[in-house]
């Protein structure tokens, strides 16, 4: 029986805030197809604890926040979508509250209760609690399931897109509860599937971050941009059976202090402003003083502050802790560096077009050189609600134009099979993240990366193979899409010859005088030099 097909004026993949914020702003203008590989709550967003940072204050500026970003983002941010994600700051604000996020208050006052963050010269985050990211994607999920315009289909993972003449029509997306792959044609198509935190052994990431729309996007045709710049965030909590449980960086704000094993302070020795440093900084003093010691682990200090504060002011993070059997109000937590968010992605203008007709990226999945070579903290529900909004204008204008939605030919599983051994998916899975977790983590060398790019390319081969002869199933889509996006974090590390934020390689100590976006497109061989 021929597969299925669901036409829609918008195809949205992906169901975190950019996904969800872009389908409710177009909704009123056309007809949306939401899909999402879990349920519509599953994503980064959802784990967000930190905050969005925003110009709310007046002792605040534009110009405080823009020279902060450009400062933290290594020289690579590009200052004009700098300035106009600043500049939009508050009318995201404004937005998240319209769909019924509340931001935390002073009593005292009624003004907004702002946190401090790594790399900001001033109080600018926003937050609900240390949940800020739960409590926006549920009120923004709140408002999707009661849209009369948009659809939503769960447990439905993206598998390609479907391109002709350089335009892209829809995409074959698995329906994980039955193993069938329909069609979703439409005339725009967006992809907000988040980052690929989970190329890495050690994220914060959920399980879904896998890269989906990056690698769709490069294997049509669309170039991507630094994608070597990954961030990884300082503090994640380190303990043998809870995972990918992050300690916000707003414990930091708050005055908690890093200790190595010893029970000494350490970042004083590595930057002025020690703590509060750019991640990318504290990340690296964490990862020096854990192979300098030999330790597992090193301990974030906040329980010399008051008991009641804490537990009122990060209440996610104190009943997690309790969970690990930690109370943070008496003790030390214990934490280590992990893979957190690609500051590379899909490149795209500032209203998320890619070079591909018809496809837009937006949130996580999307490069637009806000955050250059490191992101600063909070600044990433900000860039992410900015271009989804300002993707949502451009997308209305454009199927006002006499576009229709085209027919996608059926889904062609040539002679595939049954899979026989799955266990092999689970064995390549592992062995890409650990290949990416011990050659092209923190600190990287050339000769990591040749060794890395020469094993990850016999095992996309491998994964290639396995794809075509048997029938897909939602772990192998997931694997051939991580498999694609560590080949190009590999490759493009190779290229980017100098440290700069996130990319750090102990053959390159010095900085390029001109700062210098790598990309690639598919077809396009770097040259090693």
């Amino acid at each position: 029986m021929a597969n299925k097909v669901y036409t829609s004026d918008f195809l949205v993949i992906g169901s975190g805030l950019s996904g969800q914020l872009f389908a409710l702003k177009v909704a009123g203008n056309g007809t949306v197809n939401l899909v999402t590989k879990r349920t519509l709550t599953e994503s980064a967003t959802y784990r967000a604890q930190g905050g969005i940072a925003a110009v709310v204050a007046d002792e605040d500026s534009f110009e405080k926040h823009i020279a902060d970003t450009l400062r933290v983002g290594a020289g690579l941010c590009h200052e004009d979508v700098v300035r106009e994600f600043v500049r939009e700051g508050p009318n995201v604000i404004k937005d998240l509250e319209a769909v019924g996020v509340r931001f935390c208050t002073d009593d005292s006052c009624g003004e907004y209760d702002l946190g401090l963050e790594g790399g900001h010269s001033a109080r600018r985050v926003l937050h609900v609690k240390d949940h800020t990211g739960k409590d926006i994607e549920l009120a923004l999920t709140d408002k999707v399931r009661k849209s009369k315009n948009i659809t939503i289909y769960e447990n439905h993972i993206a598998v390609n897109l479907y391109v002709k003449n350089n335009q892209v029509e829809g995409a074959y997306v698995l329906d994980i509860n039955t193993g069938e792959v329909e069609r979703f044609a439409a005339k725009i198509t967006v992809l907000a599937t988040g980052g690929a935190g989970r190329v890495f052994l050690y994220t914060s990431n959920p399980d879904v971050a896998t890269g989906d729309g990056i690698a769709m996007a490069y294997r049509a045709g669309a170039t991507v941009m630094n994608m070597e710049l990954f961030q990884f965030h300082p503090t994640l909590l380190y303990h043998a059976k809870i995972r990918s449980e992050l300690i916000s960086e707003a414990l930091r704000g708050e005055g908690a202090v890093l200790l190595g094993p010893d029970g000494l302070r350490f970042m004083d020795k590595y930057h002025a402003d020690a703590e509060l440093a750019p991640r990318d900084v504290v990340a690296r003093a964490i990862d020096h003083e854990l192979k300098r010691t030999g330790a597992d682990h090193v301990w974030l200090d906040i329980s010399f502050k008051d008991a009641t504060f804490i537990k009122d002011r990060f209440p996610a993070i104190y009943e997690t802790c309790l969970q690990a059997g930690i109370d943070m109000t008496k003790e030390p937590i214990p934490v280590v560096p992990a893979a957190h968010y690609i500051m590379g992605g899909v490149k795209t203008d500032t209203c998320g077009r890619t070079d591909i007709h018809g496809l837009y990226a937006i949130g996580e999945t999307a490069c637009t050189g806000f955050h250059g070579a490191n992101r600063m903290a909070s600044n990433s529900l900000l860039e992410t609600s900015v271009l989804a909004r300002n993707a949502a204008k451009v997308a209305m204008v454009e199927i006002e134009k006499e576009r229709t939605v085209h027919e996608i030919p059926p889904w062609d599983p040539g002679e595939a099979t049954d899979p026989d051994e799955l266990v092999i998916i689970s064995h390549l899975w592992d062995e890409i993240r650990r290949l990416m977790a011990n050659y092209v983590g923190i600190v990287r060398s050339q000769k990591r990366l040749i060794r890395a790019l020469n094993r990850i390319e016999f095992l996309a081969r491998e994964i290639n193979q396995f794809y075509w002869d048997f029938k897909i199933t939602a772990d192998l889509v997931e694997l051939r899409n991580i498999a694609l996006v560590a080949e190009l974090i590999i490759k493009m590390a190779r290229m980017r010859k100098e440290c700069r934020g996130a990319n750090y390689n102990t053959d390159f100590p010095t900085t390029w005088t001109y700062p210098v976006d790598t990309v690639l497109k598919k077809g396009f061989v770097p040259i090693d030099s």
